[in-house]
């Protein structure tokens, strides 16, 4: 099946880039009757050229300089590029302007087209190739092809296009595995009986005809939209991917609301954010450093909005350099890991520098703190694995779900699970079971952190409360409500008891490490309290009845009883009834042995097999059917098998 591809161009005002992409195509990209009535591009437009095993989507870009924000929302998405420069005119402004935004944008496969050759001389000629060979050194376009060519004549076009097939074949194709959908918007329009359509070059995946989608509105705000129909280049189409120009009609948006730099993705993959963390690069030619909070205009995908530079590691970043940063927007915006953008001045006069997002939403973080830069240098590092440790630290106590390291750290799709499954086995990241069915991944040191925090607060409960053997759990679980995830917090609390580092169940919770702080005095009762159980077998004593011989000690002794619980001399069958082990022990035996004899035993045959009364007979039973000995079957007790 031929591939699809989308191609740009790129240059000065009145190079012919039009009239270049029409003798290539057959169509005038010139659509708008402003366009028609200057001669001049204004926006972006669009045209498809097929050469080879290849189709191209064109997009073809304004060059005024007054228009460099619609070249921005043009040149999303595309995989190469004509730089386009006349032959009477050489390199002018939005030249190096055009080519120093492709190279910000990370293009890296592009040819160079010399329009109007059939203008001038040979002399002429040859001194606009040298200008523009020296304007590309060291770029993408260093060794690039440069055709002279005539939109007029034909000159140049077959060579051009055999050039520009060429490229394609360089162009590695997308990975393996189902990438989300991404389409960011670059223009709106009605169609009459269908309603809304929306275009934009599909930046990754698929789509069809009746999914439904996330419609970021550029707001913050997200709706789930249908897609009714499909379009690529003016034909009805039932899926559109990666690498062709989309036409999506919305079933149900109004068009009033659509606007370019809004956005459609696979549901609940992308998230808008109103803080991007970064890799900056200042550009050369501006001869000025980018400094600390300077404002400006952020460029990404279709989207421009104004932002804040706060620069993590330095003051300034000097021309030409490179810096970690931070980008504070007025509105929010949906990236990826790895995604390039452009800064240009807040009066959108000139292009300060890009880069490449490495965080699609960011926290502020504290500038200088080397612990946490460090962390985020690692997230630019060539290695997936590198990258979504990193990216699952700076999710947090939320954790994720793999599915977000496509978004957050640029893991291929179809190295997400390898990905994923190697960390877990090397004790990286954790993954954590929470009900009903769902299973969130962390990364260990902050499961380990929470569970830290957990034993902090039960090392402040158990100095408060010296006497208590464990605490109510969901009351110490309570103290560390800002987390946010009930469930999470119980994962990590059962994990660390499995770990030993915690005992407990679902009711109580104490440090493994605590020993309850009795006295010599508490000591003595406690002794007391268990030989009393141990002579009163199956009748044992009401806890109230040590109250007279606990003297000073009365208002401790529900503790003290707790103590003895949690040291392994008492069992507590309810919160008023206490067996000793041994009672205990001995009833389960005598129990068990009989129910091997008979088919069950009532309420009144446990009475009189254990020699007590109704009054613990009763809670007796029921003891005996939470520890899961027994079960209830009618009026008898049955062993449960």
């Amino acid at each position: 099946m031929p591939r699809d591809l989308i191609l740009g161009t790129a240059g000065h005002i009145d190079h012919g880039k039009t009239s270049l992409v029409k003798a290539l195509t057959g169509i005038d990209t010139d659509r708008l009757p402003e366009e028609k009535a200057r001669g001049i591009t204004i926006d972006i437009g669009f045209a498809h050229l097929t050469i080879g095993d290849y189709r191209l989507g064109v997009v073809d870009v304004p060059g005024h300089e007054r228009f460099v924000k619609n070249m921005l929302a043009g040149a999303t998405g595309i995989d190469l590029a004509v730089l386009i420069v006349a032959a009477d005119d050489s390199v002018m402004p939005q030249t190096r302007e055009h080519l120093d935004i492709l190279k910000l944008l990370g293009l890296r496969h592009g040819v160079i087209a010399l329009t109007k050759a059939d203008l001038v001389d040979d002399i002429t000629r040859e001194v606009a190739e040298l200008e523009v060979r020296e304007l590309v050194r060291g770029s993408f376009l260093e060794d690039a092809a440069i055709i002279p060519t005539s939109a007029m004549t034909g000159q140049g076009i077959p060579e051009l296009k055999a050039a520009i097939e060429g490229l394609c074949r360089q162009i590695a194709p997308p990975g393996e595995g189902v990438q989300p959908f991404r389409l960011p918007i670059d223009r709106s329009f009605t169609v009459a009986g269908h309603g809304t359509v929306v275009t934009g070059s599909i930046v990754s995946g698929a789509v069809k005809v009746a999914d439904e989608l996330d419609w970021h509105k550029g707001d913050g705000t997200t709706e789930r939209v249908r897609v009714r129909a499909l379009n690529n280049h003016g034909k009805p189409a039932d899926e559109l991917h990666r690498g062709q120009r989309g036409a999506v009609n919305l079933a149900g948006v109004p068009h009033d609301q659509v606007r370019r730099g809004q956005e459609l993705a696979t549901p609940g993959f992308l998230v808008p954010s109103k803080v991007l963390t970064v890799r900056l690069h200042a550009l050369a030619v501006n001869r000025k450093p980018l400094k600390h909070r300077l404002p400006c205009r952020l460029h990404v995908g279709t989207t421009e909005v104004m932002a804040t530079v706060a620069v993590l590691d330095a003051d300034v970043i000097e021309p030409g350099q490179w810096a970690l940063a931070q980008l504070f927007l007025d509105d929010p915006v949906t990236t990826v890991w790895g995604q390039p953008f452009v800064l240009r001045d807040s009066s959108a006069e000139h292009t300060l520098g890009g880069g490449q997002v490495l965080q699609p939403a960011g926290t502020k973080i504290r500038r200088r703190n080397l612990e946490v830069l460090e962390r985020v240098e690692r997230l630019a590092e060539d290695d997936p694995a590198k990258r979504a440790t990193e990216a699952a630290w700076f999710a947090g106590f939320g954790g994720f779900a793999p599915a977000d390291l496509l978004r957050d750290a640029g893991i291929p799709a179809d190295q997400l699970d390898a990905t994923t499954s190697a960390l877990v086995a090397a004790g990286t990241l954790v993954e954590l079971a929470l009900p009903p069915n769902r299973k969130l991944l962390l990364h260990a040191d902050r499961v380990n952190e929470l569970g830290e925090r957990l034993l902090t607060v039960l090392a402040n409960l158990h100095e408060q409360f010296p006497l208590m053997t464990n605490h109510d759990r969901p009351k110490a679980l309570a103290r560390l409500d800002y987390v946010g995830d009930d469930l999470l917090l119980q994962a990590v609390t059962d994990r660390f008891i499995k770990q030993k580092k915690l005992v407990g169940d679902a009711k109580r919770l104490a440090r493994a490490d605590f020993k309850p702080k009795l006295s010599a005095n508490q000591r003595k009762l406690k002794d007391k309290i268990v030989d009393d159980h141990k002579k009163a077998g199956f009748t044992p004593p009401e806890p109230g009845s040590f109250a007279n011989q606990a003297a000073g000690n009365a208002a401790a002794l529900r503790d003290i009883f707790e103590v003895a619980v949690a040291e392994g001399f008492l069992v507590r069958v309810t919160d008023d009834i206490f067996l000793h082990a041994d009672a205990d022990a001995d009833m389960r035996k005598r129990v068990t042995e009989k129910l091997a004899t008979v088919p069950g035993l009532t309420v009144a045959e446990i009475r009189d097999l254990l020699g007590t009364t109704r009054k613990f007979a009763v809670p007796i039973c029921e003891f005996l059917d939470r520890s899961g000995l027994t079960k209830r079957n009618g009026d008898m007790r049955v062993l449960v098998t």
